[in-house]
């Protein structure tokens, strides 16, 4: 079902430092779905960043919202891939294997190196601890072709209500926020430096910070050097 969905999802774009301690459980009795619109800077930097690409490939790590397929075959001609790392998450948390993420990570994506021209990392890093988080960055950097581009999306507020966000395009400058139950909350709140790191080899072009709490960090992979 999952690969369906994922071919189906490309179709629609050809056509168109603190870690939380463990001891506190995360409260997994959330059921209402909170929604509210906030602007966004670092997607209209997201979206230059990738209009000279002829018909550039996507991976948005977050779950299918058809507005946004449409959105970005609109705007860019493309083909989007969704990988779905929450539900990946919610797997391995709910079969005790949470442990194994960092090699799951390491293996997950099916495209080769270096063909992939942007990234929609939104905020997944934020649900993992530090080697998950270390072996996701690095498997992303590496589908990267030079010059290509990540969107990352980091909450300063320290919470721990069981929620994911969905991040649903409205226009190239609003973003709405939609929350959905979790089976995990949030692990840390990374600072600069720790997503500097996480993503060594790519270069920071733009880091906004938002009256969301959210930092929006765009990255950029370096063409070798001749």
């Amino acid at each position: 079902m999952a690969e369906s969905t994922r071919l189906l999802t490309d179709l629609f774009g050809i056509l168109g430092p603190r870690r939380v301690p463990d001891a506190s459980p995360a409260d997994s009795s959330v059921t209402n779905v909170v929604e509210a619109s906030y602007p966004t800077k670092a997607l209209q930097k997201f979206l230059a960043g990738l209009q000279a690409s002829d018909g550039p490939l996507l991976l948005d790590l977050g779950p299918v919202v058809g507005g946004n397929v449409t959105f970005f075959a609109e705007q860019l001609g493309c083909r989007l891939r969704v990988e779905d790392i929450a539900k990946d998450i919610d797997g391995h948390v709910k079969d005790g294997i949470v442990d194994q993420l960092p090699e799951f990570f390491s293996n997950r994506f099916p495209q080769d190196p270096g063909t992939v021209d942007g990234i929609l990392c939104w905020d997944v890093l934020d649900y993992l601890d530090r080697p998950a988080a270390q072996a996701l960055a690095t498997s992303l950097s590496s589908l990267l072709r030079p010059d290509g581009c990540l969107l990352g999306f980091f909450s300063t507020a320290d919470s721990r209500e069981a929620v994911y966000t969905k991040y649903v395009i409205v226009d190239d400058s609003t973003l709405k926020y939609r929350t959905y139950p979790a089976v995990r909350a949030r692990q840390r709140s990374l600072l600069n430096g720790d997503i500097i790191r996480l993503f060594k080899d790519l270069r920071v072009t733009d880091s906004f910070l938002m009256k969301s709490k959210v930092r929006e960090t765009l990255f950029r992979k370096p063409a070798p050097r001749r």
